[in-house]
């Protein structure tokens, strides 16, 4: 009896080892922030606005552009005070929810990789913005012939598989799983 009596109170201990946020931050949020920029520095310097490299013909190609809007160029007609105030604000309180609910978790799952993977593709974009006159450089074109899904980048891709993987959590997720009470 005083062995099922320790493996319970063990069980409903807090954790004693690190959170997984500097894990995480180290060795996925970090990493793909460097990647985009890098990737952004690279485009921008070797290749002319709006210039194309085919890399799978009539499937995917690099094509330097600049989005001064948010995903898929939303907000892009807006006038340039409220489009920059509006997106700089949103996605600073994005990366400062993410942060928080990154801390927030007690081991590493599917929810907090998509959690790093978003913070990381909205820091990536949100330094666009702040070091490269509120525009975005987005690059990578996916297309099947003249079909074309929007231009995006290494971030805009981290955000994606990021809210993937929370939709794919949240429906095949296991049932026993809770949400960390506060």
């Amino acid at each position: 009896m005083s062995a099922e009596v320790a493996v319970a109170a063990e069980e409903s201990a807090p954790p004693s080892g690190r959170r997984p946020f500097w894990r995480l931050l180290l060795f996925l949020t970090i990493p793909i922030v460097v990647l985009d920029q890098v990737t952004k520095l690279l485009v921008s310097s070797r290749m002319d606005l709006y210039g194309n490299i085919t890399l799978i013909r009539h499937y995917l190609d690099l094509t330097f552009t600049r989005n001064p809007g948010a995903a898929f160029s939303m907000f892009a007609t807006m006038p340039p005070w409220m489009r920059i105030g509006l997106l700089v604000t949103f996605i600073a309180i994005a990366i400062i929810v993410l942060i928080v609910l990154l801390a927030q978790c007690e081991r590493i799952d599917l929810t907090s990789i998509a959690f790093a993977l978003i913070l990381a593709g909205a820091a990536g974009n949100l330094i666009d913005r702040l070091t490269r006159g509120f525009q975005v450089i987005d690059f990578i074109r996916a297309h099947y012939y003249d079909l074309n899904w929007p231009v995006f980048n290494v971030a805009d891709s981290a955000i994606s598989i990021g809210v993937a993987l929370i939709v794919i959590g949240t429906l095949f997720g296991s049932s026993h799983e809770k949400p960390r009470q506060g």
